[in-house]
């Protein structure tokens, strides 16, 4: 029988709007959201619901705010009879979304992952000053040659990939200079695309270093339970329910490549896995999972029809 992953989304997904209606249909939900927001001390999920963007799209909101809303699904299911210890045999997030995967598996507390989200994106936010690093997507190229151009485009400077999304979707992150000079070697190469992302700091490379040592310090400090399943690691694109390895490679993601492609890929071949289950807003890890392993079959599951579908089909 086919194994199940469910996975969570990571920044980029966040959209004003996200978890209105769930907090309109269940109470679950709105546990989840009140949690969230006495965690934190303010009304994040106003902001959520009412925008503005510019405010949502910061760091260290948008980070908290899509580990509540995939909460907010997963609080919903489990009062529904589906959870990650019954249902799922692998859990997954792209990047912050590895704080969701953990929180629904049991490892943190919603408001330990609320905090630790707040911490992450604010020492994201301040490692690098404004202007001096950038990121871009990179599309229709393998990922050994991207990888050699971000490389030969240094000098001296930092520039690596930051996430390997799916075939053909790859993320550069470094310097501002390193990476305008490594856009123009890959357009070189044959990229059908290299595009700037708008995006307040260059995430998952070197120069995240800062951030890194200031998630160490607060992983120490956050009660972790052992998860319910293993989780698929972004750094290693393999399978742990060692908790100690978990906090080592929660720290590691900060400055390490998303190897996304490989996860997934991991998931969908000897991991077994022939149903992913994308839990919170928007449909990127879908589309995503689409590209990667065709074969298997991946739903997003953000909106309450999606989440009577789900229950019905695992009968609950």
């Amino acid at each position: 029988m086919a194994k199940r992953a469910f996975s969570f989304p990571g920044q980029g997904s966040q959209a004003v709007g996200m978890g209105k209606e769930l907090a309109e249909t269940y109470a679950e939900a709105r546990a989840v959201f009140d949690e969230v927001n006495q965690a934190l001390g303010e009304d994040l999920a106003r902001t959520m619901f009412e925008g503005p963007d510019e405010t949502l799209r910061l760091t260290e909101n948008a980070q908290p705010a899509l580990m509540a809303v995939s909460m907010a699904v997963v609080r919903v299911l489990e009062a529904r009879g589906v959870s990650v210890a019954r249902h799922a045999d692998f859990v997954a997030g792209h990047s912050l979304g590895e704080y969701s995967a953990l929180c629904a598996a049991g490892v943190f507390s919603i408001t330990d992952a609320a905090r630790l989200l707040r911490t992450r994106g604010k020492a994201m936010q301040q490692a690098v000053p404004v202007g001096q690093g950038a990121m871009a997507a990179i599309l229709g190229l393998d990922l050994e040659t991207v990888l050699r151009a971000a490389n030969d485009a240094e000098d001296g400077e930092v520039c690596g990939v930051a996430n390997d999304n799916a075939p053909g979707q790859v993320v550069i992150s470094g310097h501002a200079g390193a990476v305008n000079r490594a856009i123009e070697l890959l357009k070189a190469a044959g990229a059908k695309r290299a595009l700037p992302l708008p995006v307040s700091a260059p995430f998952h490379c070197a120069l995240m270093r800062p951030a890194a040592d200031a998630m160490e310090h607060a992983l120490s400090q956050v009660a972790m339970s052992a998860p319910s399943k293993p989780l698929i690691v972004n750094v290693t694109a393999r399978p742990t329910s060692d908790i100690e390895a978990i906090r080592r490679h929660l720290v590691e993601q900060v400055t390490g490549m998303v190897r996304w492609t490989e996860s997934i890929g991991w998931a969908a071949g000897e991991g077994g896995v022939g149903e992913l289950y994308e839990l919170g807003t928007g449909k990127v890890l879908t589309g995503l999972a689409k590209r990667i392993a065709p074969d298997a079959q991946a739903t997003a599951i953000n909106v309450p029809a999606d989440i009577d579908a789900l229950v019905a089909a695992l009968g609950a």
